[in-house]
């Protein structure tokens, strides 16, 4: 168990502004994850192990992209006993995002909004820091948890040439990831969720496709992919992503991102800030888009769910929704790496 209760550091990070408390915690991690000074965090994983797109996960919780743009804290994600952990998103270039600031909390809902905008380091980095990592190597005979590279387009590239990016990246990611994740859904670059539409996710996925033919023969592994979908969508457009996901032999989807809805938090403070919102108001939304995707897609596609995870039985919730395994985030800012545990053990034990 962690040495360090959240509690006693959370009263000083939600002091500070919401991104400089992300800053400062991403910094400590990336500094600490090599030294003794990890123990204040790390955690014995639970072994709840499931076969999912090929894959051997430890267990069923993982870190959602997002909180690990630029890969740089792996290592001490990985002593946090997560199954699985996704860093990203990443685009080609280095990009700053949008002005600042840009990340509010609402503690009363337990949620965040953010309009970073795929602020991060830029490819070559990324990679850079992906191969710096050791779990792999620190397993210790057990499965090491699985590594999801999550690849995005840069702001400034025309939305009429996304594919562009999204292939730079994943010729990038590729030798290095145990799946990549495909992000069409952050409200937060401008036009980046038409891509969800028929003509779009079709064209992109189909050159999606083509190329992990070429990057499989060059690197003699099949690495699976995902879709990251939003979860402002109606049944018809569902159904249509979940035909065109079946069409194109996508290995999985990642339900949800964030909402732009402000319904549950109407009235609280920074509600109407713009950006996505995530945390605790998400969840039933998120849940809503698991069942129809699970109906669309069938018992054996892979699906993550992800969106409003702040308990144990909320992530138990997921699974009922027709998840297969789930993702944390803003519940990891609220509740701390004991949330990580909570979560493993509700969904061993709802087995």
């Amino acid at each position: 168990m962690p040495l360090l209760p959240y509690a006693l550091a959370r009263p000083f990070l939600f002091g500070m502004d919401a991104e400089a408390a992300h800053d400062l915690t991403m910094k400590s991690l990336a500094l600490t994850q090599h030294t003794p000074l990890k123990m204040a965090y790390c955690a014995g994983r639970i072994d709840d192990p499931i076969t999912l797109a090929g894959l051997h996960f430890p267990n069923r919780v993982g870190m959602a992209a997002g909180l690990d743009k630029n890969a740089r804290c792996i290592d001490a994600l990985a002593a946090m006993g997560f199954g699985f952990v996704e860093v990203g998103t990443v685009t080609p270039k280095p990009q700053a995002g949008n002005p600042k600031p840009r990340m509010f909390r609402l503690p009363q809902a337990n949620a965040l909004i953010n309009r970073l905008g795929f602020n991060n380091e830029g490819l070559e980095a990324f990679l850079q820091h992906v191969r710096a990592s050791t779990f792999r190597q620190q397993a210790g005979g057990r499965s090491p948890l699985l590594l999801g590279l999550n690849i995005g387009k840069n702001a400034a590239t025309p939305i009429e040439n996304a594919v562009d990016d999204y292939l730079i990246c994943l010729d990038g990611v590729y030798p290095h990831a145990d799946y990549v994740t495909v992000n069409i859904s952050s409200p937060n670059t401008k036009n980046l969720r038409a891509l969800q539409s028929d003509e779009a996710l079709d064209a992109l996925l189909s050159a999606i496709a083509q190329r992990r033919e070429v990057l499989a023969r060059q690197h003699g592994k099949t690495v699976p992919i995902f879709v990251k979908i939003a979860p402002d969508l109606d049944e018809t457009q569902i159904e249509v992503i979940a035909a065109t996901l079946k069409r194109h032999a996508m290995d999985g989807v990642i339900a949800t991102n964030t909402t732009l809805s402000r319904e549950a938090v109407r009235g609280m403070m920074h509600s109407e800030e713009a950006g996505g919102l995530s945390g605790a108001p998400v969840l039933e939304a998120s849940n809503k888009v698991i069942r129809q995707l699970r109906a669309a897609l069938g018992p054996d596609f892979a699906i993550i769910g992800v969106g409003g995870v702040m308990s144990g039985a909320d992530a138990v919730s997921k699974i009922k929704a027709g998840a297969d395994v789930v993702q944390i985030y803003t519940g990891l800012i609220y509740k701390g790496p004991a949330l990580v545990r909570e979560v493993a053990q509700a969904l061993q034990q709802a087995r």
